[in-house]
């Protein structure tokens, strides 16, 4: 699967908009992670929890988002991007979304 945050692929045809595809998934931050993040934060630094978990959460989002356009018959996603937002006070939704489409190689 091709994917990119443009609205063209390089040396591709785009031949159909299937349509809009998204991966969502949502995280909790655990109270061991919350005490290390506070601890952390009063020296300052990269919270190395947080950012593996976002990075997780980024990662699964895009393979569902994949999985969604494979089932739409898609071969490639344009336009990808990420959005995030916080639910609660210690969940955060991370979503992947783009446009599928059927491309061909020229």
């Amino acid at each position: 699967m091709v994917i990119v945050t443009t609205e063209n692929i390089a040396n591709h045809r785009i031949t159909e908009v299937v349509g809009p595809v998204f991966g969502l998934t949502v995280r909790a931050r655990g109270i061991g992670k919350d005490i290390v993040a506070s601890l952390k934060g009063l020296v300052g630094g990269e919270i190395n929890q947080y950012t593996e978990m976002l990075e997780d959460a980024r990662k699964q989002a895009m393979d569902r988002m994949v999985k969604n356009a494979q089932a739409m018959g898609a071969n490639a996603i344009i336009m990808m991007r990420f959005d995030s937002g916080e639910i609660g006070q210690n969940m955060s939704e991370i979503v992947a979304y783009g446009t599928a489409v059927i491309a061909e190689k020229e």
